[in-house]
């Protein structure tokens, strides 16, 4: 029973022995082997691999993919204008040679991220400083991230160069400062209103214009029509006098007996009226005395 138990350990430990002795390498890493504290290996290709057991060698891993950073702060920048802004960006890297990464920078990848995102910002500060807000809102941005990109590549590759490369860097945002901002709005809001308010009263006194111009044409076109219609008025008038003299010329009894009859209606046109006259006497009624109408004189032959 002892010695099952004794085999059954020591296949145990055998297993575990081997276990630590093979390690795998995945094809998106680095495997950097270590013999007592020195880098030994740096394993690209993926795979199974052998090392001695701990604590003669040990081994670590570096991702090897195309990672991204971002910005992780957002304080102002100052332009050649003097004009605070605020610059987002990000950065594509890799890293290419894990030996001189490691040595240099560390095994840790967000100390490196942390060290890369100084050397960026730093860049990136150099050439805010060179530029106006036109060029980095607008014309110069692929030229600043250019310049930006080949600082930090200078730097990373220097005396003792970092083991990575920088693929990409971009500016995902330039803008003023939140105050600024701010007050550029509330311009931009004032100058609005301003423009809308300069195009309201434009527009109120055209049409005071339009309406007064209207006015005066319906009163030009009334009092045309009115000087009009009593012309015609007049013409008509002048026409029935000249009918009536030419009709009552012919025959001055008639003319006085149509006068007469013209009277009574105009003083008897109510049912109220009363007149108080004498019919022998009065001239009002000379016409229905007596002989009423004289008969109109015989037509000689």
């Amino acid at each position: 029973m002892n010695r099952l138990g004794f085999v059954f350990a020591t296949l145990l430990l055998v297993l575990a022995i081997a276990s630590s002795m093979l390690f795998v390498v995945d094809q998106r890493q680095f495997g950097i082997l270590y013999a007592l504290g020195q880098i030994k290996e740096v394993i690209t290709q993926p795979g199974l691999n052998f090392k001695l057991p701990p604590p003669f060698q040990n081994v670590s891993y570096i991702d090897k993919r195309l990672l991204t950073l971002d910005s992780t702060d957002a304080e102002p920048m100052l332009t050649a204008e003097k004009q605070r802004v605020v610059i987002d960006w990000y950065v594509r890297w890799r890293v290419t040679d894990p030996g001189q990464y490691i040595r240099n920078v560390g095994l840790d990848e967000s100390a490196g991220a942390n060290q890369l995102n100084r050397v960026v910002r730093n860049a990136f500060q150099e050439e805010v400083n060179k530029r106006t807000v036109k060029e980095l809102l607008s014309t110069k941005r692929e030229e600043v991230t250019s310049d930006v990109k080949a600082e930090v590549l200078e730097k990373v590759g220097g005396a003792k160069p970092w083991g990575i490369d920088i693929v990409d860097v971009r500016i995902t945002r330039a803008d003023y400062v939140d105050t600024i901002t701010e007050s550029v709005y509330r311009r931009m809001e004032a100058e609005r209103k301003r423009v809308a308010n300069e195009l309201r009263s434009t527009g109120a006194a055209e049409g005071e214009k339009i309406r007064a111009d209207a006015d005066r044409q319906r009163e030009v076109t009334i009092a045309n029509a009115y000087r009009d219609a009593q012309k015609i008025k007049g013409e008509g008038d002048a026409e029935a006098s000249r009918i009536y003299a030419e009709a009552f010329g012919r025959d001055p009894q008639f003319a006085q007996f149509y006068r007469s009859l013209e009277a009574y209606k105009a003083s008897m046109n109510k049912k109220s009226d009363i007149m108080v006259l004498d019919p022998a006497s009065s001239e009002f009624f000379k016409a229905m005395r007596g002989n009423t109408v004289p008969a109109a004189p015989a037509t000689k032959k």
